[in-house]
């Protein structure tokens, strides 16, 4: 072994899953065809405050698996070389480009992970629309493509019976409380560092379930969701996840669904959108069975 090999080995990789967009722009390219491009964010976690960005532009007709995979390849190797170990799951949320994004996520090994909890590759895509693509030349104002809103047509469904938990409160916690879950005993859930900039007092409404003897079983099943949003419709309180699905969590009183609207509303304003979901077996126990950060984000439109 060399020595150069000794110190390679020696290194402490980046570790991040990757989220994923692969569809046209607003740009109008010189032979007035659009722009196709392929942007990369990794997701911010607590292992690394690095984070990964990368963007090809594809030409329109080389739209398919091989050139994505080959590009896929390329982001890859520029990730080694900036010291980031490869992603084991990689998120993306284009149905219509589902079957081309699959195959070329397996080509290169890599699992495939429909999901909007895409949070830093909209965030992204929002500074690319709002500070880049205006400048460059062929940029169109309006919509050449179907977007992606905030919207989903579909009617929620129910929670099936045996997740819905023995009691469900809508409750409120601090900034400065959830800029410290990565310390808390959490079994299943998903949480990412908080806006550090945010004021600590700014509350974050969410939902917590209590299961008494199902806790464990009730947090796996929603992990498997991939929570994005909760939100309020009429007199309802609706979960989105995943692709478009759209859980009906509980109903709610006239009142009770204005004042939490207004909360919902109040902190996407003030604390950049924040929400969660905990399961607990009781209010008392200090541990998690789930725990979930959200975001509700204004999506691309």
């Amino acid at each position: 072994m060399n020595i150069n090999e000794e110190i390679d080995s020696d290194l402490e990789l980046k570790i991040s899953d990757w989220e994923l967009d692969f569809y046209s722009r607003p740009i109008i390219e010189k032979n007035g065809k659009k722009r196709w491009e392929l942007i990369i964010s990794s997701t911010k976690n607590f292992k690394t405050e690095d984070i990964f960005l990368w963007n090809k532009i594809c030409p329109a007709n080389e739209v398919n698996s091989i050139w994505l995979t080959k590009s896929l390849n390329e982001a890859l190797n520029e990730a080694k070389i900036k010291g980031w170990a490869k992603p084991s799951k990689i998120r993306f949320w284009r149905s219509s480009m589902k079957s081309i994004i699959k195959k070329s996520l397996e080509n290169v090994e890599i699992e495939p992970l429909i999901s909007r909890r895409t949070y830093d590759l909209f965030e992204r895509i929002k500074f690319l629309e709002q500070q880049v693509y205006p400048q460059e030349k062929g940029y169109v104002r309006g919509v050449l493509a179907p977007a992606f809103t905030s919207s989903i047509a579909n009617n929620p469904k129910p929670l099936p019976e045996p997740v819905r938990g023995d009691a469900l409160t809508i409750s409120e916690i601090s900034i400065e409380e959830l800029k410290s879950a990565q310390n808390w005993p959490i079994q299943f859930g998903d949480i990412f560092p908080i806006q550090k900039t945010l004021n600590d007092k700014y509350l974050v409404p969410g939902l917590r379930l209590f299961s008494k003897d199902r806790s464990l079983a009730l947090a796996a099943w929603f992990s498997s969701l991939e929570p994005v949003k909760l939100q309020i419709e009429k007199n309802q309180l609706i979960l989105e996840a995943s692709e478009d699905d759209r859980w009906l969590v509980t109903d709610l009183s006239e009142k009770d669904a204005k004042e939490l609207n207004g909360k919902f509303t109040k902190n996407k304003n003030n604390a950049y959108g924040y929400q969660f979901i905990s399961i607990q077996s009781t209010p008392f126990v200090e541990e998690f069975a789930g725990f979930w950060i959200l975001k509700d984000v204004k999506l691309i439109s």
